[in-house]
């Protein structure tokens, strides 16, 4: 019963699917006044998808010509930004007018132009105008994306980002430090959020496994004050975690420990591990590996802590499920997981007490928490 049910459900829906997508039902639905605003609002929302990497091209000319920075000075003229970039007045002139169409800037009524509400916020979001342009690397690889999809050449984030398979013992300081650079940056957010959905109350000392330069680390031993921390990264990424705690003040609670979570054993005997975007740059089994270790290495009544952009679970969501999902398919390893996937690979783990705050910004960040449980005592009668 239940199957024939389910059966004429998927009978009906691709008899409405089919329907909607003859040209004559399209056309009679744009003259119907019941189906005229459907047809209008799909209309808007496909062509909105059309153009959005037009839009996101646009955003990055703005951040590149520095356009954004130059109007905090107070507004100014499509000639007066032109000047000295190389760049025809009429076409700035463009330029400016589709920054207005998105809400980044405003024209004022002598034509001069001035900063929006949304486009003064892109410079107030720490890493936002670096992730800006390194996205140009992604753009390019998905600029033919069935390739992509097929897996049929090297991308340019696999070259942006080779420490991350494990495959080079040798990364070249350059590389690294840009790395550095871009995460230091970008965890700004991550951290704030992090911190916002998860209490640390009760852990003593915190292992932030791929801390990077300490970003994480910085904010958490700022909110919590007994808190002692050991920061485990690969060595090249050491030279900015030195400077960084040092710079911070928190030589005296940050122990720097290099190597890798792949070959060496886990530093320290801390309460609790932090894998703050981690996970998603490995694939499963690197995943269910560390995490088993974790699991190994934490005491009874440890804490992980997973902090990270995630896919939807039931419900595909446009963060996770469109653009971290195709980044990380570019990068070459790794995905964005649900919650739900990343919390079965820790209960097979051993892990329990699972939890999922609600995340304020899903697109920065969300989370997830988990608990080594605690033998019970046998009770001898």
């Amino acid at each position: 019963m239940e199957r024939s049910e389910a059966a004429r459900s998927r009978s009906l829906s691709t008899w409405f699917a089919r329907l909607i997508a003859r040209p004559d039902i399209q056309d009679l639905a744009s003259r119907l006044p019941f189906g005229r605003g459907m047809a209008r609002r799909d209309g808007a929302e496909i062509f909105d998808i059309l153009q959005g990497f037009v839009a996101s091209q646009v955003l990055v000319a703005l951040v590149e010509l520095d356009i954004l920075k130059r109007l905090l000075d107070g507004p100014q003229t499509a000639a007066n930004l032109a000047l000295n970039r190389g760049i025809p007045t009429d076409r700035m002139e463009r330029l400016l007018r589709a920054a207005v169409a998105l809400k980044l800037l405003r024209q004022r009524r002598n034509g001069s132009f001035a900063l929006a509400r949304r486009g003064a916020a892109i410079l107030g979001v720490p890493g936002l105008p670096e992730m800006i342009q390194h996205n140009q690397a992604f753009y390019r690889d998905m600029a033919d994306p069935v390739a992509l999809l097929r897996g049929e050449e090297e991308t340019n984030l696999q070259r942006f980002w080779p420490y991350v398979f494990g495959q080079a013992p040798e990364i070249e300081p350059d590389v690294a430090a840009r790395y550095s650079d871009l995460m230091a940056q970008s965890q700004v957010l991550v951290a704030q959020d992090t911190l916002r959905m998860l209490s640390l109350k009760g852990v003593t000392r915190l292992l932030d496994v791929g801390g990077g330069s300490g970003m994480f680390l910085s904010h958490a031993l700022r909110q919590y004050p007994d808190l002692q921390a050991v920061l485990f990264d690969l060595p090249q990424v050491f030279p900015a975690a030195e400077r960084f705690v040092a710079r911070n003040g928190l030589s005296d609670r940050v122990t720097l420990s290099p190597g890798s979570f792949r070959m060496d054993a886990l530093p320290g005997d801390a309460d609790a591990v932090s894998l703050i975007r981690v996970l998603y740059d490995h694939d499963d089994a690197s995943v269910t590996a560390l995490i088993e270790k974790i699991f190994a290495y934490l005491p009874a009544g440890g804490r992980l802590i997973v902090s990270e952009p995630m896919a939807g679970s039931a419900a595909p969501d446009r963060a996770g499920d469109v653009y971290f999902a195709l980044y990380t398919m570019a990068m070459g390893t790794g995905k964005a997981r649900s919650a739900s996937e990343i919390a079965k690979i820790c209960k097979a783990a051993g892990f329990v007490d699972v939890k999922t705050p609600r995340a304020p910004r899903p697109y920065i960040t969300s989370a997830l928490t988990c608990v080594k449980p605690v033998k019970k005592r046998s009770v001898k009668v």
